[in-house]
């Protein structure tokens, strides 16, 4: 991961703009590097994944404009050697220098171009504006506001920006900015008609692009990890990067010291594959001094998102700092297009296909977000291969009468397209789904709950939740999050549209107050 900033215009100072990059530092360790442009400041703290040498460092400059990205641009060669046939000179093997020549090149039509995961603020030198531009899923943050005179200012993350703009917002993925609007430029959630193939051909295609997306996601200069769960998802991408690798994986789980779910899981996966396998065990010691910094880290109150993010958060740290690690693969995205336990209760297919585009483009306040913060806050850089573009764009195109559980198990498509290859053992391709902070252990989950309920007495809980207008607390836990949220982000919660929660207009789900898939009454066999 890397960290940028850009502040567009001439109302700050120097020193202000390097006390907002400072904040990210441990987003990019390795340098940091601000520009002056003449109309603002473009800033860069660099963690080295493509092309380490000093020469890929940004901001990069070309004819008196600048770029900062933080991104990883799969299948830049080609869009390199296009630009070299145009005159271009290149002085670094990174994939972000191709962007500058390519926006003289083609103008903003460059950002449908690109197969990424990115965000960038360009500064056009002719023009004297600024443009900045999110990947079309959010998988690479980017938020914004406005100083006291009304200048727009980019960054990374919200911790930039406090105490510069009284309001922070994502900023919007699929979209660019230029002249004051935001543009949308792809929506990968508006689907406006369904592929009917057959099951044979659905999953030839599913196989076939989630391997490739897996496989260009290999290519780093850096060292390269995984996150194993030992659930489908995590198993898959590990099961098919070791095909295409020429040496041991090196793998990473965590689990609870007393009752985690899928430790064996994951070892049964990393034995099968011949990896290099860590496991990480925590506390509940841990678990309760991790809350914190975890939000702090995420900046959201949203409780299965903090959940959630406590192991990967500690098992991240313990990768930081015990290996050389620098990238590493995660599996989230998958239940966004392929669907979670509670989406066995849509009426029909309809309902289940409207979910899958609400997920999808609320996708970066959620999951997307976790991975980003836990992985990036430990100088670490994500790279979610479910969330190639290629394959999102696929997967939503299916007819959702095929997706619906027909099947006796939910995310069957995807199961049945790597039943032939054998990639992981078939008791893991076929195992039910467990949520993954219930699988990290069953008793993370209690600890927290147990923690809030002694934290504030019931009369403590009414007067202090009803402080909160948007997103109102409603459990004591939930309360205790977002206590710590507002001291570090006070007033944006508005950052996330509200607590991620399954859908309550479903029969079967009237009732449901907890995020958790634990409650839910088709839940049975995952939580073993």
């Amino acid at each position: 991961m890397c960290s940028i900033l850009a502040y567009c215009g001439k109302s700050a100072d120097i020193e202000t703009v390097q006390k907002m990059l400072q904040e990210t530092t441990s987003r990019g360790p390795d340098d940091s590097r601000i520009l002056n442009t003449g109309n603002g400041y473009l800033g860069f703290n660099r963690l080295a994944i493509m092309g380490l040498t000093a020469s890929g460092m940004q901001p990069f400059t070309l004819n008196g404009s600048a770029v900062v990205c933080n991104g990883e641009i799969y299948g830049f060669r080609p869009l390199r050697d296009y630009l070299k046939l145009n005159g271009y000179t290149f002085a670094s093997d990174s994939d972000c220098e191709i962007l500058l020549p390519l926006y003289e090149k083609v103008g903003v039509s460059m950002f449908r171009m690109l197969d990424a995961e990115f965000a960038l603020v360009l500064y056009d030198a002719r023009q004297n504006t600024y443009i900045a531009a999110r990947d079309p899923i959010g998988i690479r943050p980017l938020y914004y506001g406005y100083d006291k005179n009304q200048v727009i200012v980019f960054a990374s993350e919200p911790k930039n920006l406090i105490g510069v703009c009284d309001r922070i917002m994502p900023f919007p993925p699929g979209h660019y900015y230029k002249d004051g609007r935001f543009i949308c430029y792809r929506d990968m959630s508006d689907v406006e008609y369904y592929s009917h193939d057959d099951m044979d051909t659905i999953s030839r295609n599913i196989h076939d692009r989630l391997m490739r997306g897996i496989g260009k996601r290999l290519d780093a200069d850096a060292p390269v990890g995984f996150l194993l769960s030992g659930g489908l998802d995590s198993s898959l991408v590990c099961g098919a990067a070791a095909k295409i690798f020429d040496k041991p994986l090196e793998t990473f789980s965590v689990g609870m010291d007393i009752d985690a779910i899928d430790l064996k899981y994951a070892r049964e996966v990393a034995e099968y594959i011949h990896s290099n396998h860590h496991e990480v065990i925590i506390s509940r010691d841990d678990v309760i001094r991790a809350l914190d910094p975890v939000i702090h880290a995420l900046g959201t109150y949203d409780i299965t998102t903090i959940r959630a993010s406590i192991g990967m958060y500690l098992v991240c740290k313990w990768i930081h700092e015990n290996t050389d690690i620098r990238v590493l693969l995660t599996g989230e995205i998958s239940d966004e297009l392929f669907g979670y336990k509670y989406t066995d209760f849509a009426p029909d297919a309809e309902a289940f296909q409207k979910e899958a585009e609400k997920r999808i483009r609320e996708l970066h306040m959620y999951d997307v977000l976790r991975a980003d913060r836990c992985i990036s806050v430990n100088s670490l850089e994500a790279r979610v291969p479910f969330g190639d573009l290629d394959f999102v764009d696929y997967v939503m195109h299916i007819d959702p009468e095929k997706k619906l559980n027909r099947y006796g198990i939910g995310k069957y498509l995807l199961r049945h397209a790597f039943e032939e290859d054998a990639l992981i053992p078939h008791n893991i391709l076929m195992r039910e789904k467990a949520a993954f902070s219930d699988a990290v252990g069953h008793s993370l989950r209690n600890d927290i709950i147990d923690y809030a309920n002694a934290h504030y007495t019931d009369g403590e809980f009414e007067e202090k939740r009803r402080r909160y207008t948007h997103a109102q607390p409603f459990t004591k836990e939930s309360l205790l999050y977002r206590e710590i949220f507002e001291k570090y982000y006070p007033g944006q919660s508005e950052m996330v549209v509200g607590f991620w929660m399954p859908n309550r207009d479903w029969a079967g789900l009237e009732n449901v107050n907890d995020p958790s898939a634990r409650v839910l009454s088709n839940y049975g066999a995952s939580g073993v």
